[in-house]
């Protein structure tokens, strides 16, 4: 009977070899650089909570999707499934002393047990930026400005950020009688994409125990078509002439940031009032966002967010509206990669030259130029044993190299170096000195 363990993964969970881990770190580093332009700085904190700070805070429905235990203290404790929940547990015992507002991003694993497919999976990072501590509508303009800056950062031109507000929902709700079901109602709007229309009805009527013609009013909102004037303009005739303070607030919030978008050079047509989106967490309570690629709708939101104003108040009796928005790096890398995303190269190297290894006692020579090389900012890997020609050129070839650095014993005695465009598969041979500059020439030609 064999002793060896099966290597098999949890369903939902996955390995990032280099190839699918070059591109993920490099979408982190760009929205690191994204967030600290806007004087976001960054915050950590734990994997694991104590599970009354996690549960009941996006519903019922989430709270079953939380990977829940007894540690080793017999402690009630949960993994977050979040990043935004933590925050606030967080704000709560720190921002007394940091001062508000305070804008932070924070990036890392969350994990929730539910069905995996395209893009979703039960442990997936996400990376949050948020603000803290003010109700200023500026906060929530700061959120979609972000956000197209992101999105423009990552390489992508077509997408669009939709964007609606829980206080014209509620206002709404409240004009028809159904505040007090809030809850499931938008929970059930929100499914109103996948789904279909009569089976939100449905299940608005079964959950929250809404007649059908109260369901159709709430779906009266959610289907207005038009640009944004015109969306916006309908949802104020849904109210019969008569909206409520809570809906006024909303539609002002919405105008307000349609016009500043505009203003600060937002391309026309990228952000988009979207009356349908609810966002299924409990916890919102105004502008909510929703972020789609034009060319793969069908994949979802890859950064969605919202305001939440009565989040920190569940550990504090100081006053800490928020909002913020995450961005879902492994369904945005799933997206990338069907896209054929020119960051999805198939590379399995951080390095873009490999020296070839002709001669052990020359390794050397061979580190020297390798350290001249990285001085500049090449990243290079020398290869470390000696072998035929054709298996370090294979080697190259599999990890993604883009430049080959080749000397032998002829070249030493010249004084020479041959290097290679393992594109092209053109050679140069140039003095020692002339190196750096021709790799650069050639990478730079590649556009490394």
């Amino acid at each position: 009977m064999s002793s060896l363990i099966e290597p098999r993964l949890l369903q939902g969970f996955r390995d990032y070899p280099p190839a699918a881990m070059l591109p993920k770190e490099r979408v982190l580093e760009t929205a690191r650089r994204v967030y600290r332009s806007y004087g976001y700085a960054p915050i950590d904190t734990p994997a694991l909570e104590y599970a009354e700070v996690l549960l009941g805070k996006g519903g019922g429905e989430n709270d079953r999707l939380v990977y829940r235990f007894k540690d080793h203290g017999d402690r009630d404790v949960a993994l977050r499934f979040d990043l935004t929940v933590p925050f606030a547990r967080f704000s709560a015992v720190n921002v007394p002393q940091l001062g508000t507002p305070f804008k932070r991003y924070a990036m890392g694993p969350v994990w929730r047990g539910e069905r995996p497919g395209q893009g979703r999976y039960r442990e997936f990072w996400q990376c949050d930026f948020d603000t803290i501590g003010t109700t200023s509508n500026a906060s929530d303009i700061e959120v979609a400005l972000v956000i197209n800056d992101l999105f423009t950062a990552l390489g992508f031109e077509k997408f669009t950020i939709r964007v609606n507000n829980r206080l014209l929902l509620n206002g709404l709700l409240d004009s028809i009688g159904v505040l007090d079901k809030a809850v499931p109602v938008l929970r059930s709007l929100d499914k109103l994409g996948k789904i279909g229309r009569e089976k939100v009805i449905e299940e608005m009527t079964r959950e929250a125990n809404i007649s059908a013609d109260q369901a159709a009013r709430v779906l009266v909102l959610a289907e207005a078509t038009g640009n944004n004037a015109e969306i916006l303009n309908a949802a104020e005739a849904a109210f019969g002439g008569s909206v409520n303070d809570q809906a006024r607030r909303g539609l002002t919030n919405l105008r307000e940031l349609l016009t500043a978008c505009e203003q600060a050079g937002v391309p026309d047509g990228r952000v988009v009032i979207d009356l349908s989106i609810a966002r299924g967490l409990d916890y919102y309570t105004g502008t909510i966002y929703e972020t789609t690629l034009n060319d793969l709708p069908g994949i979802g939101s890859v950064c969605s967010g919202g305001r939440y104003d009565n989040l920190a108040g569940l550990y504090t009796k100081q006053v800490l509206p928020g909002v913020g928005a995450s961005l879902g790096v492994d369904r945005l890398l799933a997206a990338m990669e069907e896209l054929k995303h020119p960051w999805m190269t198939g590379t399995a190297t951080p390095a873009d030259v490999l020296v070839i290894n002709f001669d052990s006692q020359r390794i050397g020579d061979y580190q020297r130029i390798a350290r001249s090389l990285r001085a500049a900012g090449v990243g290079v890997e020398v290869y470390p044993e000696v072998k035929k020609p054709k298996n370090q050129f294979e080697y190259a070839d599999k990890r993604g190299f883009k430049v080959a650095v080749i000397a032998g014993g002829d070249e030493f005695s010249r004084g020479m170096w041959k290097v290679k465009d393992l594109k092209k598969r053109q050679e140069t041979e140039v003095v020692e000195v002339e190196l750096v500059s021709t790799v650069g020439r050639i990478l730079g030609e590649r556009g490394a």
